[in-house]
This record gives C-alpha cells, structure tokens and sequence, in this order.
C-alpha cells in the first residue's frame, strides 16, 4: 500500500512574505444594516449642511449694516425651512462627502482576492526593477 501524499491533495501553506500580508476577511454586512448605516450617514451629513448653513445666515445677519435686508428677521423661519430643504438635497446626492465618509468607517473594507497558486510573481514598473538590477553591459 502507497502511504505517500499527492502533490496537489493538500492545501497550499503560508510561505514567509505571506506573513505581513493581513490574513483578515471582512465580515459580511446583511442589508438592512447597509440601509439603516447609509440613512443615518446622510441625515448625519443633512444636519452637518444645515447647521453651516444657519452660522452662515447668523454670520451674514451678525455683519450685515443696520438697513441692510438681512437684519430683518421676518422671513426667518422660512429661510431656516429653506435652508432645510437645501440640507436635505445636498445630503440626498452626498455633495459634501461627509455620508460617504462615515459609511468607510462603519462599513468593513471587501477583501482583496488573493492568490490561491503558489506563484510569487512580483510585478513592479521598469523603473524600479532597473534600479533594483544592474545594468548589462
């Protein structure tokens, strides 16, 4: 009876450089964390928006001249509506980059394929490998 063990029957083992390589897979994220993560993240970026806007009203009212249109607080509600609903669409379409941003930290990163063959084929720019080799001469 033949005790030995074909070459391909057993699983491919760490090599040395595979050691710094992080070994971690990203979890899986069901949809409806996705969903509630990607709502908070724009109403998060919606209330970010509107408050900058509100300073900028209070900053324009707080620098304006005495006769000047802004000092008039009459149609303040209306313009913090407004300046609400300006929030809200500019958080819809992730102008500012702020949903986007907290959904990198709250979601995990997708793993990078890595290579099931044994093959360690670096492949670097010409640049580097002719620094890297001495010119033939």
């Amino acid at each position: 009876m033949d005790n030995r063990i074909a070459p391909g029957a057993l699983p491919a083992t760490a090599r040395d450089d595979d050691a710094v390589l992080p070994q971690t897979v990203a979890p899986a994220v069901d949809d409806a964390y996705r969903k509630k993560a990607e709502q908070a993240a724009v109403k998060f970026e919606s209330f970010f928006i509107g408050h900058m806007l509100k300073q900028m009203r209070s900053s324009t009212k707080e620098l304006a001249a005495e006769d000047s249109i802004y000092k008039n607080s009459i149609n303040s509600d209306m313009l913090d509506m407004a300046d609400g609903q300006v929030a809200d669409q500019l958080a819809g379409q992730r102008a500012f980059g702020v949903a986007d941003a907290i959904l990198r930290q709250l979601m995990p990163a997708p793993a990078a394929p890595r290579s099931v063959t044994g093959n360690n084929t670096s492949q670097t720019s010409p640049l580097v490998d002719a620094k890297i080799k001495p010119p033939q001469a």
